[in-house]
C-alpha cells in the first residue's frame, strides 16, 4: 500500500509540473478548445496590417510606381530575388508567395512587438505582446516551412527524396533524420528567443529608466526583428532549395 500510495504521489507531482505556466495568459473558451487570445488579438492586428496596406496601396497601379506602391514592389522585388538566390532560377518561381507571405507576416510580427504600445490595453490576465513572443506562433512556422521542405522535395523527386537519408551511407541515416528534426527546432527557437529577449530587455529598461535611455534599446530591438525576419525567410527558402537539389 506504501508502494502504491508513493506511487500516486509521483504522478501527482508530474501532473503538478506538467501544469506549470511561465506567467499569466488570457484565454478565450470557443466549444471545447481553449484559445490564447493574446496570441490572436495581436496576430489578427497583423494580418489586418497586412491586407490592408497592400489593397489601399494598389488599387489604382502606375506605370511609373511611386509613393507605397513604389515601396511595395521595392519590397516584392527584393523577396523575388532573395527566393531566386536560395532556389535558383528554375524552381524559384511557385514559392516567391510562400516566402512572400512568410517574411512580412514575421516582419510586421515582430515589429508590432516593438513599435505598437499593446501594454495600454488592459487585460483580465497577462499583456499583449508580439505574435511571435509565443511558442505557439513560431513553431507553426517552422512546422510550415518543414511542410513545404518535405512538399518540395518529394514533388520535384518522387520516392528517390528519400534516398538522401543513407547518402552517402547508410550508416549516417539516424544523423540524417536528426538533422531535419532539428530544422524546425532551430527555427522557431532561433525567432522566439531573440524576440522574447529584445522584449524583455526593453520592459527592463523602461522599469528602470523611463525617460531617454529605453529609446536606443527599442531601435535596436526594431533593427533585430527586422533581421530575425530575413534570416527566418531566408533559411526556408534555403531548406526548400536544398529539398529540391538533384531533380533532373
Amino acid at each position: 500500500m506504501q508502494i502504491e500510495q508513493l506511487q500516486i504521489n509521483e504522478i501527482n507531482n508530474l501532473y503538478q509540473v506538467s501544469s506549470v505556466e511561465v506567467g499569466q495568459h488570457f484565454y478565450w473558451q470557443i466549444g471545447d478548445f481553449q484559445v490564447h487570445a493574446q496570441v490572436l488579438i495581436t496576430s489578427l492586428v497583423v494580418i489586418a496590417l497586412l491586407v490592408t496596406l497592400p489593397a489601399t496601396t494598389t488599387g489604382n497601379l502606375q506605370a511609373i510606381p511611386k509613393g507605397m506602391q513604389n515601396f511595395i514592389e521595392y519590397v516584392l522585388e527584393s523577396i523575388r530575388d532573395s527566393t531566386r538566390t536560395q532556389m535558383g532560377e528554375e524552381e524559384y518561381r511557385s514559392w516567391v508567395p510562400f516566402i512572400g507571405t512568410m517574411f512580412p507576416s514575421i516582419f510586421v510580427s515582430n515589429w508590432s512587438g516593438a513599435l505598437l504600445p499593446w501594454r495600454i490595453i488592459q487585460l483580465p490576465h497577462g499583456e499583449l505582446a508580439a505574435p511571435t513572443n509565443d511558442i505557439n506562433t513560431t513553431v507553426a512556422l517552422a512546422l510550415l516551412t518543414s511542410a513545404a521542405y518535405f512538399y518540395a522535395g518529394f514533388h520535384k523527386r518522387g520516392f528517390s527524396y528519400f534516398g538522401k537519408y543513407i547518402q552517402p551511407t547508410p550508416i549516417l541515416l539516424p544523423i540524417n533524420i536528426l538533422e531535419d528534426l532539428t530544422k524546425p527546432l532551430s527555427l522557431s527557437f532561433r525567432l522566439f528567443g531573440n524576440i522574447l529577449a529584445d522584449e524583455l530587455v526593453v520592459a527592463v529598461s523602461v522599469s528602470l529608466v523611463p525617460l531617454i535611455v529605453p529609446v536606443p534599446t527599442m531601435l535596436l530591438g526594431s533593427f533585430t526583428s527586422a533581421i530575425q525576419a530575413l534570416i527566418f525567410a531566408t533559411l526556408a527558402a534555403a531548406y526548400i532549395g536544398e529539398s529540391m537539389e538533384g531533380h533532373h
